[in-house]
């Protein structure tokens, strides 16, 4: 498939831009982090739902728009822009897409219609670890009769403190990884919040002899560490539809910023040294724009190379995001530091993003075992 958008693609594109500069522009980060560290602002995400985002990826069987998520890739590449902070990738991105993958229909039937009309939302809880290894789960699920019982702590759970339900990824007693849906007022599970470096905040859950029912186990005998795979596979693809608009905006206002900054008589634009590493950014982006969209293609055609495209685009972006910020704040000089512009804010959330499930080393080193370099 060419490496470009469809028309309704492009018209999605297009509503997301002019929707989010009148109702999330980066002047909001800049009041939620100011009032405490808000996670999210609750009129955007009523909005937020009645645009249908929502329901892009949701099979139309489940009243869903099926649209894909070449085109939900649209609206998270805007968002990256704004630095727009709303529940739409942990509880669409990870929550319904675990749904969607799994072959619970009674758990599809129950929660996909919540998901899309914004009145339940979830959380992800996988890491428990310092660093990114979806393969080390100390948490727990023991089987008795007809329930299992969580035990373990999760993490960097991303929006976790206002999740309705948790996406619990544990080892079950056959050693097997398995994937459960555990509602967030269940008995045994305790809450604690930390803000970071971006001014997001991220839980971190304990389940404490959390009783869960055999019929909230998301994945089949077997499917677990395959539907795992799927989902992060689909979370760095998405995330990196984000940092791809993040760098965008990062080098347009850095690029601005040459053609009106004097220095020594000269606006430091016209400085050949610095025309160089805008062009290296330039083309670093330009690359990572196909990178993107070939992996959001390949999410829609379920493609056999989705592992590797996966860590391509996380890889790719996450080095680009690092450089393209680094540049940026080295241009901007010492007022790139300063609250006074937006840059930092994007520096910050660029560190975030580059480690949340995986950073560059672990995807590069991924990308070349599954092509056995």
């Amino acid at each position: 498939m060419a490496l470009i958008i469809t028309e309704e693609q492009k018209l999605l594109r297009d509503s997301a831009t002019e929707f989010l500069a009148m109702n999330a522009p980066i002047e909001q980060f800049r009041e939620l982090r100011d009032d405490n560290y808000r996670a999210f602002d609750e009129g955007l995400w009523t909005k937020l739902v009645e645009m249908g985002w929502t329901a892009l990826t949701i099979p139309e069987e489940f009243n869903g728009l099926e649209f894909g998520y070449t085109g939900l890739g649209q609206v998270l590449e805007e968002m990256g822009k704004n630095l727009t902070k709303a529940p739409l990738f942990s509880s669409i991105v990870l929550g319904a897409t675990t749904l969607t993958e799994s072959s619970n229909q009674e758990l599809k039937a129950a929660w996909l219609t919540h998901l899309m009309d914004g009145t339940k939302r979830f959380a992800f809880a996988l890491d428990e670890q310092t660093y990114f290894d979806p393969t080390s789960i100390a948490t727990t699920a023991k089987k008795a009769n007809n329930q299992y019982t969580l035990s373990g702590k999760k993490t960097m759970i991303i929006d976790g403190a206002s999740a309705d339900a948790f996406v619990v990824v544990a080892k079950t007693e056959d050693n097997e990884i398995n994937l459960f849906l555990v509602e967030a007022k269940t008995a045994g599970i305790s809450i604690s919040t930390d803000v970071l470096l971006d001014a997001g905040t991220y839980a971190s859950v304990t389940f404490d002899q959390v009783k869960v029912s055999e019929a909230n186990r998301i994945s089949t005998a077997g499917q677990g560490s395959n539907l795992l795979n799927q989902i992060l596979n689909t979370a760095c693809i998405c995330l990196s539809a984000e940092m791809l608009g993040m760098v965008s905006e990062v080098f347009g206002q850095t690029i601005a910023y040459l053609k009106e900054r004097e220095q020594f008589g000269k606006r430091i634009g016209t400085y050949q040294a610095l025309q160089h590493r805008a062009a290296i950014m330039f083309s670093e982006i330009e690359l990572c724009k196909s990178v993107v969209i070939k992996g959001l293609q390949a999410i829609d055609e379920k493609s056999e190379d989705l592992d590797q495209l996966a860590s391509l685009a996380k890889a790719k972006l996450g080095k680009t995001i690092k450089l393209v910020t680094n540049e940026a704040m080295q241009m901007h000089g010492g007022i790139g530091v300063t609250d006074d512009v937006n840059i930092g804010f994007y520096f910050k959330r660029a560190r975030v993003l580059q480690r949340l499930f995986g950073d560059y080393s672990y995807h590069l080193d991924r990308f070349a075992r599954l092509n056995k370099y």
